[in-house]
């Protein structure tokens, strides 16, 4: 309890309500309780300091600290780390983000990404002009028929798999798709690096970092120049099995609601242009078609 007269602040009173919710239970848990044994000469009520540190991965000073109250500023993942040493339950788990970062609620917010319907209804109009939009960590939250044609149909990919990046690194198609694949796959992976830079405490960026490490050779020997690079229009070579080579010139617009989506939307001369939309047009038709033929072969119908 702070002392009357002693100056205080929003940003004091939440670290040190931090560290005494840390205090409390680490002080009502037992080393049995997280499979540590009890050793001798244990004057600590619950737990020591040093084994809350090391089963949630970080130093016993930095742990210390934290619940001394002093203004420093866990990431996220540290207070999973710690949520899940000191075996707090979701509503704490909560609470505990609550105090450091914010509302919750806004914190999942941030995290889930998904376009608006006004914007999934921009990019469904500008058909047949490729448009597809990306997110922070470069998903692909919405996409035209023009722009799946031409490049990957991202909704029937695994959800983990809508991701530009992972499109980019790991699919064999993006190698034949993009004429000068070596130049786009570096440049990407820079603005995602930028990216990522502006959220450092959004552990989505560390999975999927991760997990391009493990999959990419390519981000594994490009990673470490640090190179970083802005958003920006150009021009980019498509090859196509049926419209063969074709040259798009693009634009990328960050919406106003939410700067992190970035909408990307491009387009060809008058003559690749007619031909994209006859691409359109006639998966389009081979689509219905399959779909009546479907309906005709059920029993019953």
């Amino acid at each position: 309890m702070t002392a009357p007269g002693t100056p205080t602040t929003p940003t004091v009173v939440r670290a040190r309500e931090l560290g005494g919710l840390l205090r409390a239970r680490r002080e009502r848990l037992q080393p049995a309780d997280v499979g540590l044994p009890a050793g001798t000469r244990r004057r600590t009520r619950g737990l020591r300091r040093e084994e809350v540190a090391r089963l949630a991965s970080i130093s016993p000073t930095y742990y210390a600290f934290l619940e001394q109250g002093r203004d420093i500023r866990p990431s996220r993942q540290v207070l999973d780390a710690l949520a899940q040493a000191l075996e707090l339950t979701d509503a704490e788990r909560a609470y505990l983000h609550e105090l450091v970062h914010g509302d919750p609620a806004a914190a999942a917010a941030e995290r889930i990404e998904a376009a608006s319907p006004a914007v999934l209804a921009l990019v469904d109009r500008l058909d047949p002009g490729p448009t597809y939009v990306t997110g922070r960590r470069f998903d692909v939250l919405a996409s035209n028929r023009a722009a799946r044609a031409l490049w990957t149909d991202w909704p029937a990919l695994a959800p983990h798999e809508r991701n530009m990046l992972w499109w980019m690194f790991t699919h064999p198609d993006a190698r034949s798709t993009l004429v000068e694949w070596e130049n786009e796959a570096s440049a990407l992976l820079a603005r995602y690096r930028a990216a990522a830079g502006r959220h450092p405490d959004d552990p989505g960026f560390d999975e999927l970092t991760s997990r391009l490490h493990a999959a990419s050779p390519e981000v594994r020997a490009w990673w470490p120049r640090h190179d970083v690079a802005p958003l920006g229009s150009g021009s980019k070579r498509l090859r196509h099995p049926a419209l063969g080579e074709i040259q798009l010139e693009h634009v990328v617009l960050q919406i106003a609601d939410n700067p992190e989506h970035k909408l990307v939307t491009f387009a060809a001369s008058d003559h690749d242009q007619a031909r994209i939309a006859e691409l359109v047009s006639s998966r389009r038709s081979s689509r219905r078609a399959g779909e009546a033929s479907t309906t005709q072969a059920r029993p019953g119908s």
